[in-house]
């Protein structure tokens, strides 16, 4: 080995060094993380797969559209925040589509976005029944990532009559199930309190079916 020229030497250790690194952080190391996913977070791990009636409907991490075939509300169900996470020109895809994560990228003073937001602001009302005053941001802007699964409570409240009389049960009922699937603030502090939308649609759809 000695007897080879220097910079071969240098090669022949570069290539053990790939190897084995390749082995260590390419093979065991995934190998390891998924091991532990798998048994300790294994929900997660899996894409916190949300499954009803025996078929999986969504993802707990993912927002997702309750709308008809023309990408019109459906009154029943609560509603996500805007998305932007579409194919651009897609005639049949309304926002939440994984594939397309996105936010519009609008700074607050950009007249495209001013415009959205009131359009938006115009729509809730009319469908809510409620007073542009009382529409929380969340229900007018995209998130970051356009996949944002949660509202906050004050989007859920302004839903819950219309969800209520689409349903034909007290608004009293939905409440309690929006306070059910209201999740606090990490730790206490971190963060704002949220409602996931699929769990909310979900647990509506298994006590007051439509």
């Amino acid at each position: 080995m000695n007897r080879l020229p220097s910079f071969v030497r240098q090669h022949i250790a570069g290539l053990r060094a790939l190897l084995v690194l390749t082995v260590v952080l390419g093979v065991i190391y995934p190998v390891v993380v998924w091991g532990i996913g798998q048994a300790v977070f294994r929900n997660q791990a899996n894409g916190s797969l949300i499954s009803y009636h025996g078929r999986t409907v969504g993802s707990s991490l993912l927002c997702q559209e309750f709308s008809d075939k023309k990408g019109n509300p459906l009154a029943q169900y609560f509603q996500p925040r805007p998305s932007y996470a579409i194919l651009a020109g897609a005639k049949d895809n309304y926002g939440c589509d994984p594939r397309y994560s996105a936010a519009s990228n609008l700074g607050p003073n950009n007249p495209v976005l001013i415009k959205a937001i009131k359009q938006r602001q115009r729509q809730i009302a009319a469908f809510d029944h409620v007073k542009i005053s009382q529409i929380p941001a969340d229900a007018v802007t995209g998130s970051g990532s356009g996949l944002d699964p949660d509202i906050s409570p004050q989007n859920a409240a302004i839903q819950v009559d219309r969800v209520a009389a689409a349903r034909n049960i007290s608004p009293a009922a939905v409440r309690a199930l929006v306070q059910t699937y209201t999740k606090g603030r990490d730790l206490g502090f971190l963060g704002e309190p949220v409602v996931n939308v699929l769990q909310l649609n979900i647990a509506l759809d298994a006590k007051y079916p439509v």
